[in-house]
């Protein structure tokens, strides 16, 4: 390839990007224009460094593009326009790409309980071992009732939020070793499985699923996916598909970053469901059904606007022009 003849067709280019990173402020066309540039720049690295190699125009173009992915990064921070592609584009798409591991570990985890509570109705020497009849009777009397009024319900809102958001940041944390996960969602099922086998065995099984199910719902859900997720994170370096673990590993951590960073959201409204709506005076019938709604709202978020998010190109990564250059600095 004629380097000279290279630098005359595109020089322009480099030029007006430079002068983009240069520029005190940049108007919301100017950011927009940063990125393409950035993107076309990039593509004319790879070029220079596949076919012709010219050291000098090598360094001078990495330079610009570690300049003008600094500039984007800065530009694009902390904007309403990010929140909302967030929410739109990033998470949906994070959750719906990432659906087939969270709904077999929901799917697992629910049969799981259910086997686990049928049990042990089965085995009531069981749950004699575990509790005394005073115990069972302050559970089933006022304990379990009583849990979900005990505190203001907006102090109560604020503490649920934090206990289930760091339950949801455990599973995506541990991810990598796997195992881990699968014994924290045990633990948290098995206490569901032993305390509604005991309201259904002291005939309040009405009373456990109407507590239980308008904030359960979405709440366990939560829970769901960032095991899910968690587990993805660890194959992903069991079996990078035709990446580099280390590479893999990055893709599936910044997806992983994502979800729980859209996972805090999710739980703030489990968690205001849990505070004001389960222990209301409504009738069962219509707390149930608010969870209900709740969760048809999720489902719809990651099937109606995920899908759509990943026809348009999402994957619940960051943006190319936030990441690092990897044409830039290769070997």
């Amino acid at each position: 390839m004629d380097v000279d003849a290279y630098v005359q067709a595109h020089g322009a280019e480099w030029e007006r990007l430079e002068q983009l990173v240069k520029q005190r402020r940049l108007s919301g066309a100017e950011s927009d224009e940063l990125v393409e540039r950035y993107q076309r720049v990039a593509t004319h690295l790879s070029v220079v460094r596949t076919s012709a190699a010219d050291p000098t125009l090598v360094a001078h173009l990495s330079s610009l593009l570690g300049r003008a992915r600094h500039r984007a990064a800065g530009a694009r921070v902390g904007t309403w326009r990010g929140v909302a592609l967030f929410f739109t584009e990033r998470f949906p798409a994070a959750l719906y790409r990432l659906r087939r591991w969270w709904l077999a570990t929901m799917a697992a985890s629910v049969a799981a309980t259910a086997v686990m509570m049928v049990w042990l109705l089965q085995h009531p020497n069981v749950q004699q071992s575990m509790l005394s009849p005073r115990e069972v009777d302050r559970l089933v009397g006022q304990d379990f009732e009583g849990y979900y009024s005990e505190y203001t319900a907006s102090h109560f809102a604020a503490q649920v939020w934090v206990n289930n958001a760091w339950v949801a940041a455990l599973c995506i944390a541990l991810g990598i070793l796997g195992f881990p996960i699968v014994l924290l969602l045990f633990q948290n099922l098995s206490n569901l499985a032993i305390i509604g086998s005991i309201m259904h065995r002291e005939g309040a099984g009405e009373r456990f699923w109407g507590l239980i199910l308008p904030h359960g719902l979405l709440e366990l859900t939560a829970v769901f996916v960032a095991a899910g997720v968690g587990l993805r994170l660890f194959w992903a370096w069991v079996e990078p598909r035709g990446r580099t673990r280390s590479q893999s590993l990055a893709h599936e951590g910044r997806t992983a970053g994502t979800v729980a960073l859209g996972l805090v959201a999710v739980l703030f409204v489990s968690g205001l469901i849990e505070a004001f709506v389960t222990p209301s005076p409504l009738p069962t019938w219509a707390r149930i059904g608010i969870g209900v709604t709740a969760e048809l709202c999720f489902f719809a978020y990651v099937f109606v606007l995920g899908r759509a998010a990943v026809s348009r190109g999402a994957t619940g990564d960051l943006d190319d022009a936030l990441l690092e250059d990897r044409v830039a600095t290769q070997a």
